[in-house]
């Protein structure tokens, strides 16, 4: 795992993740998770907190896992790191977004079952070639995606 710059959150998918792939071939799968804090008032009576909402990017063969296997609502377990992009809109605004790139992700088993099922590994750009990503883009906003995340 890397050091330094590592995060954890477990919280819910707010929708569908979103598969794409770039001009060369590689996956990159988008969703966003929300987390919301639960404490126990004085009376022991649960109260939700602020929810705070997570834009995730996973690439290769977890890209294509993760669309075939989580959904909107799945409780979700990631690990990553924090990245930021910035870029210029066509109208000349800047834009600023901080994300995950994710190392790992799974479904929580805290309130669910899950079925593991192996995937064959496979060569080329999408099973951890190192491809140029010109011309990707982050399909939410059209900003342009970085290149691939060293692991």
């Amino acid at each position: 795992m890397a050091q330094g710059n590592q995060v954890t959150i477990v919280g819910n998918l707010t929708d569908d993740p979103e598969l794409r792939y770039t001009p060369n071939g590689a996956a990159v799968a988008t969703f966003t998770v929300a987390v919301n804090r639960r404490t126990r008032d004085e009376s022991g009576q649960w109260q939700d907190g602020e929810t705070s909402f997570f834009k995730c990017n996973v690439w290769r063969q977890q890209a294509e896992n993760v669309a075939e296997s989580l959904n909107k609502g799945t409780r979700a377990i990631v690990v990553g790191r924090l990245r930021q992009r910035s870029w210029e809109t066509p109208e000349g605004q800047k834009r600023t977004v901080v994300e995950i790139e994710v190392e790992s992700v799974g479904p929580s088993l805290e309130w669910s079952k899950a079925s593991v099922t192996k995937t064959p590994r496979e060569s080329g750009a999408s099973a951890g070639g190192a491809p140029a990503f010109a011309g990707a883009t982050n399909g939410s906003n059209g900003a342009p995606l970085d290149e691939e995340p060293p692991f």
